[in-house]
């Protein structure tokens, strides 16, 4: 997984689920990094991306819209 980079990274774990299908649905292979202690709650999720598709998947996740 070295030449496996993150492109997103979230506390909020739908909106990584989110991000990590719609890399996939754009035939972006794309895994999800769980960094959140069970006991307590807090960290992060990130969504990795191979580095050859980086780009591609900064692009998608900046037209999504959480808000």
């Amino acid at each position: 997984m070295s030449n496996w980079n993150s492109v997103f990274k979230t506390s909020i774990q739908h909106q990584a689920e989110i991000v990590k299908d719609v890399l996939l649905d754009n035939n972006i292979e794309a895994v999800l990094l769980n960094q959140k202690d069970s006991s307590y709650h807090f960290g992060s999720m990130e969504v990795k991306v191979e580095q050859s598709n980086v780009i591609k998947a900064l692009k998608i996740i900046g037209d999504l819209d959480f808000s």
